[in-house]
């Protein structure tokens, strides 16, 4: 095993349709500025409801990273 040190990100993915395209959307942006991502925990689920239908779903995931090795 080597020495990593891991650093955790929480960010919140939304979308229309789904709970999988919502955590997909919230890695996908990450993954722009965000570097050497390893692993994700969905934390929390919840969603906006109109005209009493789902309209959007919001998931919170915890993103694990590894840090970069000193120079």
């Amino acid at each position: 095993m080597s020495d990593n040190v891991y650093k955790t990100l929480e960010i919140t993915g939304s979308s229309k349709n789904s709970i999988e395209e919502a955590v997909e959307t919230a890695i996908a942006r990450s993954a722009q500025s965000v570097h050497n991502m390893r692993w994700f925990e969905v934390s929390d689920i919840r969603g906006h409801i109109a005209d009493e239908c789902i309209d959007y779903w919001q998931v919170t995931v915890k993103l694990g990273i590894t840090l970069d090795p000193p120079a």
